[in-house]
């Protein structure tokens, strides 16, 4: 079993789901009482929130790259950042490495061309979605990514930041989330992508009016699949 590396805590709320879902998939696999192999080198969340904030991306850069390094240097075969909006400087972080690092993105691609979806929805932090770096890789990966209007984006990103990583799941918010989703329904989205780490304790992609794909689900499996010796599609390999 290959060594897991994670840099999480951006929230810790879905640093937990991450462990618990890495733990899991082991343990179905390979039976017993078997566990994963892994090391979390959990961030302040406040301090890269500021980055982001600011703007800081080549600050959140250095600081994502200094965990990678720590975890390399720990033993690590492969490298996972445990949040969608920091792999708008994932790039950065896997220069860095002589390990893998698994990008989210390209894990969820893969997902979505083998259910033969050609045009998700993504609900994400107003970063994710309106910076570009997540359309433009999938659209490289062939899918047409779409994203609420501006209104409705705003709503999604206030209940990531200030519900869902500060613990909070409100039935009301569930209420919204599933509103917006049946809006870009009637305009032609054909897929949902929960492209927030935290969206899964919010939304049950099984419960969804069109099929809907768990980030942080998918980017657990290619981790457990690349420890056990199933390698997964790598930032090396993307580059």
């Amino acid at each position: 079993m290959q060594t897991i590396g994670l840099i999480g805590g951006m929230s810790f709320e879905s640093s937990a789901v991450y462990y618990r879902l890495v733990n899991e998939m082991v343990r179905e696999r390979l039976g017993g009482l078997a566990s994963a192999e892994l090391v979390m080198h959990s961030l302040n969340f406040e301090e890269i929130v500021a980055m982001q904030k600011a703007g800081d991306w080549d600050g959140a850069a250095a600081r994502l790259g200094d965990a990678a390094l720590r975890l390399q240097t720990a033993g690590v075969r492969c490298v996972l950042i445990c949040t969608n909006t920091m792999h708008l400087i994932a790039d950065k972080v896997a220069a860095r490495l002589s390990v893998p690092l698994i990008h989210i993105i390209d894990e969820t691609a893969k997902s979505l061309k083998a259910a033969g979806r050609k045009r998700p929805l993504l609900l994400a932090t107003r970063y994710t979605m309106e910076h570009g770096f997540y359309a433009d890789r999938m659209k490289g990966l062939g899918l047409n990514v779409t994203v609420p209007d501006a209104a409705n984006r705003t709503i999604v990103h206030d209940i990531i930041f200030n519900e869902l990583c500060a613990g909070k799941v409100l039935d009301s918010s569930r209420t919204k989330l599933m509103e917006i989703i049946e809006c870009e329904r009637a305009k032609g989205a054909d897929s949902i992508i929960l492209g927030c780490t935290e969206i899964c304790l919010i939304l049950d992609p099984a419960k969804l009016p069109l099929p809907g794909f768990d980030t942080t689900a998918i980017h657990a499996k290619a981790a457990v699949e690349f420890s056990i010796g199933e390698e997964p599609h790598t930032e090396t390999e993307a580059a």
